[in-house]
């Protein structure tokens, strides 16, 4: 966009799908799709300014910055394909960000050397003079790898942006659907899914705080995908091995987008495991049962049963009923928390069956299990649960007896293990009520 046409052909040139055919291949495609890329080029640019304007809003930033966006895409000297300002009509607060932006590209193409000759050679052209010899005086400095500059950035701003709120959850969703428009397949994932998780968190009896951790990560949760290629999002057929541990990598980079903020650093750990399984064979970590809590589990169903019903190019949607039965398989084979199933069916409106408990348990029996893991005595365990005393401790004993063990710390390390002590004050389905 900066360059000059012919960096500009080539890039196009580069951008068209499939670059590794062969080379009489390759000369077919590029005549058959370049007039249909050049021809969409300015619907493409003003989508991308559009785009820009409404994500600003919804983040909370000051209306002054709505004029900017329109203008993402100038030119100094008015040779845009939208050809919306030229020269100083185009504010210095944007002259300096395109300067910022193509500086910082060029230096990871090819180093501070190259970055400082791309931005003198489009001095005058795409770039103001001005603007552009201040960068060129000084690119490995300004170009210095420092982790102390976006604390330096935040010291001096001098209006601090403070969200709160309702205005957080706006703010999130709108990072959450910018990463959704890398395929058309994705957009409205993220949403969709914070809704199911927080109304499934609620139905397993989180409180407030709890529910809003677990709706906030999901609102976040993929914002990993812009930082794979979107050519892998759209691929129809299977994916090759190099591009799965593209696509493996995604819930680790959305913990590091959301680690430098503090506030945001608190929902990465949720946000990042919605690919994790209880048996160990999700990713990025693998992490088996005992490392997941309970938002972990309840996001990691609700995007599991949500993307199920999604179409995605190499598949076609599920529909409701399959996308449960599917989910229920899964849960089965113990990849996923019989709890944060139930809770996610139920809130998707499908019937929920019985959970099945581990070794042979019922429910109360599990119920019972999850408390003295947590440190309840009997006499607390049959107060919460409303029942009595002798019949809370022949719960324990009749559970002792089907897990093999005889003391409370062998039961945590199974209660642990089996996702029995995850859950709030109450298991799902437990009332003050007698049994």
């Amino acid at each position: 966009m900066f360059g000059s046409p012919r960096e500009l052909l080539a890039g196009v040139i580069r951008s068209l799908p499939d670059p590794a055919r062969a080379a009489p291949i390759r000369a077919a495609q590029i005549a058959r799709r370049l007039p249909r890329a050049a021809r969409g080029s300015k619907p493409h640019l003003v989508a991308l300014c559009e785009v820009a304007q409404m994500l600003a809003r919804r983040l909370g930033l000051p209306a002054a910055l709505d004029a900017h966006f329109p203008l993402l895409t100038e030119r100094w000297d008015g040779k845009s394909p939208l050809a919306r300002a030229a020269g100083e009509e185009i504010p210095l607060p944007v002259r300096i960000a395109h300067v910022a932006r193509d500086g910082t590209l060029q230096r990871l193409l090819g180093g501070d050397e190259h970055a400082a000759r791309m931005v003198a050679e489009r001095a005058g052209h795409a770039f103001d003079p001005a603007v552009a010899e201040i960068f060129v005086a000084d690119a490995p400095a300004l170009l210095e790898d420092d982790t102390a500059t976006w604390d330096r950035l935040l010291d001096a701003e001098p209006r601090p942006l403070v969200l709160e709120g309702d205005a957080v959850d706006r703010a999130l969703g709108a990072m959450g659907d910018f990463a959704d428009l890398v395929s058309p397949s994705f957009v409205g994932h993220s949403a969709g899914v914070a809704t199911l998780a927080d109304a499934a968190a609620g139905r397993a009896g989180l409180g407030d705080d709890d529910r809003a951790t677990i709706r906030r990560a999901a609102l976040v949760h993929d914002v990993g995908r812009v930082a794979v290629s979107t050519r892998i999002w759209q691929k129809h057929g299977s994916l090759n091995a190099d591009e799965w541990e593209k696509v493996r990598l995604h819930p680790y980079l959305t913990e590091r987008i959301l680690a430098p903020s503090p506030w945001l650093a608190r929902l990465a750990h949720v946000a990042g495991a919605h690919h994790e399984r209880l048996d160990g064979s999700g990713y990025h970590r693998g992490s088996i049962s005992p490392a997941l809590g309970t938002g972990q589990r309840l996001l990691a169903a609700a995007d599991a049963y949500h993307a199920m019903t999604e179409p995605r190019p190499h598949r076609t949607p599920l529909g409701p009923q399959e996308a449960g039965a599917t989910l229920l398989a899964e849960c089965r084979a113990g990849r996923f928390d019989p709890d944060a199933v139930a809770a996610v069916l139920s809130a998707a409106g499908q019937p929920v069956p019985r959970v099945e408990r581990p070794a042979g348990l019922t429910e109360r029996e599990a119920q019972v299990v999850g408390l003295i893991a947590r440190g309840l005595q009997t006499k607390e365990v049959a107060s919460l649960l409303g029942i009595s005393a002798k019949t809370a401790d022949r719960h324990i004993q009749n559970a002792y007896g089907k897990l093999g063990v005889s003391s409370r710390a062998a039961a945590a390390v199974f209660a642990m293990e089996h996702g029995l002590a995850t859950w709030g004050e109450l298991p799902i389905g437990v009332t003050s009520q007698p049994s």
